[in-house]
């Protein structure tokens, strides 16, 4: 059939010319393709087109808080993304592919395959030279390889992935075999590890050059048409330069627009309110699935997915097995109120867990992802940092990512070792655009995680494993609106001779050890920070105004540890109402061992506590 046929081209789509527009630069054709930058990303934008159609009050309370417009969902959309063929060799790529056809998103893979990975040949990047021959076999994945130099073959592998897609099938992916025309960038010269052949090849497969023969070959246009068409690509692409050229440069303090939301303040007072405690007191752990069962049932934009979180994994199941909710329970029950569409089980794979989680919140969803030890963050490492905390910043406020990622942190658990006792809160602190909290007790994990799930940022929620079930800090459920603003620490205990600013499962060895001083005539005051990004230093300030002496308490290392920058800040702006130098008191630099003794020696203990403030108090 001719290529002018509907074989070819459909009536949205244009007349073959317009392919040939579009690889001269011109936008393509307007549709419903959602873009996506990340590739793990895109499968949680994809699973939002499954999610909206059944939940629609979720899509409408998505369009009534900020940036709703983006909460859309048209019928036959899809996601899309695309990546070179060096990109494929990343974890990441496998761990979306296998997402993806695992739950039968509408999400479109395309693999741009130049044959090089700036200088790396694809022959040293993938087994076998070809990446679609190692995917071949992801069940509901159909995979087409086509000649990406050739727009009209390319239109046809596109249309069917398309289709299958958008028939809700399941994801596709195309593998297109391009030339990269020029050096990777600036910086690179592709004459240092591209022999002259190998450029004169890729130079006759321009799909430019190939194309306007096509078209004259086949009396589509003729020369003098081409050049017209040509030179008016060429002028809308010199505009464009000349726009971008003349724009105006922005002001310096623009670069801390958007690092936050500036419609929702979790630190504001609005997020603060008293609580109406009722019923048996519960452990933190219970506390956890307590809290979300009530903003699940508010907000239906909220689901909670991760590895073991839901009860099973099959929803027949439920009246068969009692379920497990998480390795520690704290998601024990969610599923059987709310069902296998909002509560489920992810492959163990922890980038995956945070990318897609990415993906739904900026379609304006509020997932809320655990990852099941601190231990395990590491592999969403690139996700926390590249792509969580910066989609509003680098969108200049376009876009938002309002997710919740619940993480069990923390050692004191006398066989943890090195894989389940790891702390590193540091790390994410240190992360623009990521609140951090970590609550030390049941009636504050309530308050703070509803005010997390209710932010529009995303959030760090810490939990520590050792005081999941203690019975120290438990309390009775607070009622369903009861919230704690972030910045905002809790003034333990009163006191005047010296400040303990401390976090997380070192509250209560700090009681014990304030104890202990107040019979030796020492009275310590007791800061719990609770959020550790924002901080509270207002409250700092005024507890070291008076009681003119500071210690700062941590679990991880000591050096380079989260209390430097307290310590720093207090010896800093506080100077001049010190009585004795800023002492910290942490972990040692080493890793938690099995043996129980042995981690006592490297954690802080009460007397070590004990021993550190007598020390501050005799200066």
């Amino acid at each position: 059939m001719s290529p002018r046929g509907e074989r070819w081209f459909d009536q949205e789509a244009g007349p073959v010319v317009r392919l040939y527009a579009l690889t001269r630069g011109r936008a393509r054709p307007a549709g419903a393709v959602l873009d996506v930058v990340d590739v793990v990303g895109a499968v949680g934008s994809a699973e939002a087109s499954l999610y909206y159609p059944q939940h629609p009050k979720a899509l409408e309370q998505a369009r009534k808080a900020p940036l709703g417009d983006s909460a859309n969902c048209h019928r036959d959309e899809i996601a899309y993304v695309s990546g070179g063929d060096g990109s494929t060799s990343e974890g990441e790529f496998y761990e979306a592919l296998n997402a993806a056809s695992l739950r039968r998103v509408p999400v479109m893979f395309l693999v741009e395959d130049n044959g090089y990975a700036i200088s790396v040949p694809v022959e040293a990047q993938t087994a076998g030279g070809s990446i679609s021959k190692l995917v071949g076999n992801f069940p509901h994945l159909p995979v087409e390889e086509c000649d990406g130099t050739d727009p009209l073959t390319s239109y046809a592998a596109l249309s069917r992935a398309v289709a299958h897609c958008r028939a809700r099938r399941g994801p596709a992916l195309v593998h297109a075999h391009v030339i990269r025309p020029y050096s990777h960038s600036l910086s690179d010269d592709e004459k240092l590890y591209k022999p002259a052949e190998v450029r004169e090849e890729e130079a006759q497969r321009d799909p430019l050059s190939k194309f306007s023969l096509f078209l004259v070959r086949e009396g589509i246009l003729n020369e003098k048409q081409l050049e017209k068409l040509e030179a008016e690509v060429d002028r809308e692409l010199r505009e464009a330069a000349d726009r971008a050229v003349a724009a105006e440069i922005p002001e310096p303090e623009s670069v801390k627009l958007w690092v936050y939301s500036p419609d929702v303040d979790p630190t504001s007072e609005a997020f603060a309110s008293e609580p109406q405690l009722s019923g048996n007191e519960k452990t933190m752990v219970e506390m956890v699935s307590a809290t979300l069962m009530d903003e699940m049932g508010r907000d239906e934009r909220i689901m909670v997915f991760g590895e073991d979180v839901a009860d099973v994994s099959h929803d027949e199941y439920l009246d068969k097995v009692k379920g497990k909710g998480g390795v520690f329970k704290a998601t024990s029950g969610l599923q059987r109120r709310y069902g296998g569409g909002r509560v489920y089980n992810s492959p163990l794979a922890e980038a995956n867990i945070v990318g897609r989680a990415i993906g739904l919140a900026t379609r304006g969803l509020k997932p809320v992802v655990e990852i099941q030890f601190f231990d395990y963050i590491w592999p969403a490492m690139m996700q926390l940092r590249n792509e969580l905390p910066v989609m509003r910043w680098r969108s200049a406020g376009k876009f938002k990512c309002p997710a919740v990622v619940r993480v069990a942190t923390g050692g004191y658990l006398s066989g943890g070792a090195i894989y389940h006792s790891q702390c590193g809160e540091s790390i994410f602190t240190h992360e623009p655009g990521l609140r951090v909290v970590m609550p030390s007790n049941a009636l504050d994990l309530a308050g703070l995680l509803r005010a997390a799930s209710r932010s529009d940022d995303p959030v760090l929620f810490l939990e520590h494993k050792h005081l999941y079930r203690q019975p120290y800090n438990r309390a009775p459920y607070p009622g369903p609106d009861y919230m704690i603003p972030f910045g905002k620490a809790k003034l333990a205990r009163e006191a005047r001779d010296l400040t303990i600013i401390t976090y997380g499962s070192l509250g209560f060895r700090s009681a014990q050890a304030a104890k202990e001083l107040e019979r030796e005539g020492v009275e310590a005051e007791i800061l719990d920070l609770r959020s550790l990004q924002p901080y509270d230093w207002d409250l700092i300030a005024a507890s070291v105004k008076k009681t003119s002496r500071a210690i700062v308490l941590y679990e991880d290392n000591i050096s380079f540890g989260y209390g430097a920058e307290i310590a720093a800040r207090i010896a800093d702006e506080l100077f001049e109402w010190l009585d004795a130098p800023v002492r910290r008191l942490a972990g040692k630099d080493t890793y938690i061992p099995y043996h129980p003794t042995l981690e006592e020696a490297v954690l802080p203990q009460p007397g070590d506590i004990l021993h550190a403030c007598r020390e501050l108090a005799a200066f």
